[in-house]
């Protein structure tokens, strides 16, 4: 391994020299294949973090998709429905539990994570491998792979596609620094440890909290933990299913995460299932229509003289009435927030979206009126006393 990498350049063309480099020692990490850049070292070493963090919680493989230093999806490896295998597209064939794991996590926001990169708890399979390939994606890091999967890999992007090697044994040192404008800025490394400990403080009348919603609520909070802030995530079933990042009020992050679960649990109505879409339509078409077609303006994909090009016939629209009713049919949704609520009006907003369970700080001048909301609609909510902002 090198004590530095000479990259292309930094976050824009103009941005150069540009490397990555140890004060002391060999970089943790080594290029198998592809010239990673700048934003690439950037969300694969936040996406590492993510993954293992992951693992160490659940006991899980675990794998995210990353865009721009935020997940855009994020899960551990249980096995998929069918439904999910129908909205994931990953047909019937056996799959690893790390190749769950990357199918959830891809699957979730498949628009964000158009050209993402991805992060592998686990040594890279040829499972996950295969699923990988077809993908729009700049690279994958992992603690290794077999030679089957570095041989799939190496034929993406005609042997171009990044992929990286990271010592799962590396340990950073406890302070770490970064510079801004010139000015160094330190601060001691977040090593807070989420786990179902974090999640004991229940202050709603509603004390139940399934090992299922733990899971959940755990998941979110570590998503959270390297998302860029503000930021809420929701999540069920294993996996972030809507991450609301960098906004400046929370309520928007819980609108923006809420949007993307609610896209998420759409994707399953049995119209969006049954889609005529015509043959060999590229997976990126396919995706942003589906995301088009359960939009709020269905008729941008479905006007006259467009949906020729992306359905075989006509597909009656989804009306706003099918698809508040298949909403309020959801339960057990799982939100997990960086910092407190202010306002009541983030729990209303979750609610729509199928919320149950809900964990975040506390210690708002308003709790009572949040706590009042929850109480409400009989979720179950937990104060974690502890802030989880990431920059």
């Amino acid at each position: 391994m090198a004590t530095e990498l000479e990259l292309k350049y930094g976050c824009n063309p103009n941005q150069k020299p540009s490397r990555i480099f140890m004060e002391e020692g060999e970089l943790p990490l080594e290029v198998l294949s592809g010239r990673p850049g700048y934003i690439n070292f950037l969300d694969a070493l936040n996406g590492w973090q993510l993954v293992s963090e992951l693992k160490r919680a659940t006991g899980l493989p675990a794998a995210a998709s990353f865009k721009h230093v935020s997940p855009a999806g994020a899960a551990v490896g249980l096995p998929l429905s069918d439904t999910l295998r129908q909205i994931y597209f990953v047909g019937k064939q056996e799959l690893s539990p790390l190749a769950c794991a990357y199918a959830r996590a891809r699957g979730a926001d498949r628009m964000s994570s158009f050209g993402d990169w991805i992060a592998l708890s686990d040594v890279c399979d040829e499972d996950t491998a295969k699923l990988i390939k077809p993908e729009v994606s700049d690279g994958v890091i992992a603690p290794g792979y077999t030679e089957e999967a570095l041989a799939i890999l190496r034929q993406k992007r005609k042997g171009s596609y990044n992929v990286v090697k990271i010592d799962p044994a590396y340990r950073p040192a406890p302070i770490e620094r970064k510079q801004v404008f010139g000015v160094t800025f330190e601060q001691g490394r977040n090593e807070f440890v989420i786990d179902n400990d974090l999640l004991a403080n229940i202050v709603t009348k509603n004390k139940e909290l399934p090992e299922s919603a733990k899971r959940d609520l755990v998941i979110a909070l570590i998503v959270l933990k390297y998302t860029q802030s503000n930021s809420v995530c929701y999540a069920k079933d294993g996996q972030a299913i809507g991450i609301g990042a960098g906004q400046q009020s929370r309520i928007h992050c819980t609108r923006l995460a809420g949007q993307k679960a609610d896209n998420w649990l759409l994707r399953q109505h049995p119209r969006v299932l049954n889609l005529p879409f015509v043959d060999k339509i590229a997976r990126p078409d396919r995706d942003n229509t589906i995301d088009v077609y359960i939009s709020d303006d269905p008729e941008e994909v479905l006007g006259e003289g467009r949906w020729q090009r992306f359905f075989k016939e006509k597909p009656e629209p989804l009306t706003r009435e099918e698809k508040r009713a298949w909403l309020d049919q959801q339960t057990g949704v799982a939100l997990g927030s960086d910092a407190f609520f202010p306002f009541g009006d983030n729990i209303e907003r979750a609610h729509r979206s199928g919320v149950s369970y809900v964990a975040q700080p506390g210690g708002s001048i308003r709790d009572d009126n949040v706590i009042e909301v929850c109480d409400l609609y009989n979720m179950v909510m937990a104060f974690t006393g502890m802030r989880l902002f990431h920059h």
